[in-house]
């Protein structure tokens, strides 16, 4: 463990870093950069940044939006660029960090803070008005609606969730860096529409609902992993023992991340939209009983 922390602050070391699978060896914590993954970051920050300033012309201003836009941009960075993702090449548990960081705290953040807007504000008017119309398409709004509502994105969340863990799917995305984007890609883009669900379509109750058997069933998952008796996982097994880890080790603490951590923010999330729901309905008893009064 004496080695995971001291590498884990060497995260403000700026070394260049390997894509997933590659260097698997590398002496020290680097920076990953990898043109697949730092290009749409950067081209998303500029966007919006262009965005913003097209619109703080019109007097359209929303610090709030910025900030957590920019939190859920810097989320998505440590995730996929720090040493992090160098840590999560070779130790399962760090490998669950980045998946979490991805599904529970980058995805919300951006879809809560509706960045649409000034991405389509950084673009010229032309192009700007022609993905204005193909995005009130009737079949792109019909399939948006389908993809969606509150079932069926809970649904495909939870399907690309187990079924990248399982051990042949987990270890093949492990060694190849093609399957590698293609689970963070599955997880990041199934998520923005768990959350966009929760947060912009479903109603409260709903939403809370939806949040809860999502994080009831992650934690089984994640308690599944930690508990099991034998190692399930073993393309990186060889890697943890170079960390005074036991692989079995790695694997349980890996389960924990996702049951403990990953399942407070799934709780946490439930219940302020539970208390939303409850304040809600009780509004509408205080006006119900009001109108009854008259």
């Amino acid at each position: 463990m004496r080695k995971i922390i001291i590498a884990a602050v060497a995260c403000s070391i700026p070394q260049a870093g390997y894509a997933h699978g590659s260097a698997p060896q590398a002496a020290a914590p680097g920076w990953t950069i990898d043109p697949w993954i730092v290009t749409p970051l950067v081209l998303f920050g500029l966007m919006y940044g262009i965005g913003r300033l097209m619109l703080a012309r019109k007097g359209r201003k929303d610090i709030a939006q910025d900030v957590i836009c920019g939190a859920g941009w810097l989320a998505l960075t440590t995730a996929l660029v720090s040493p992090l993702h160098w840590l999560g090449e070779r130790l399962l548990s760090f490998h669950m960090i980045e998946h979490e960081i991805l599904m529970a705290v980058a995805a919300p953040l951006l879809v809560i803070s509706r960045p649409v807007g000034p991405l389509l504000w950084s673009l010229p008017r032309p192009a700007r008005l022609a993905i204005g119309r193909a995005m009130r398409h009737p079949l792109a709004t019909r399939l948006w609606s389908l993809l969606s509502a509150g079932g069926n994105a809970t649904l495909l969340h939870g399907i690309a969730i187990w079924a990248w863990h399982v051990p042949v799917l987990f270890d093949a995305a492990a060694a190849n860096v093609l399957l590698h984007r293609m689970q963070h890609l599955s997880f990041f883009l199934t998520a923005i529409l768990f959350w966009w669900s929760v947060f912009r379509r479903s109603q409260t109750g709903s939403a809370a609902w939806h949040v809860f058997v999502t994080m009831l069933h992650t934690s089984i998952l994640g308690a599944l992993m930690a508990l099991a008796p034998r190692l399930l996982y073993r393309q990186q097994a060889d890697v943890a023992v170079a960390w005074d880890l036991t692989p079995l080790e790695d694997q349980q603490l890996a389960g924990i991340i996702m049951w403990v951590p990953a399942g407070t923010i799934y709780a946490g999330a439930a219940l302020a939209l539970i208390a939303l729901w409850i304040r809600r309905a009780g509004q509408g008893r205080e006006r119900t009983d009001a109108l009854h009064a008259l």
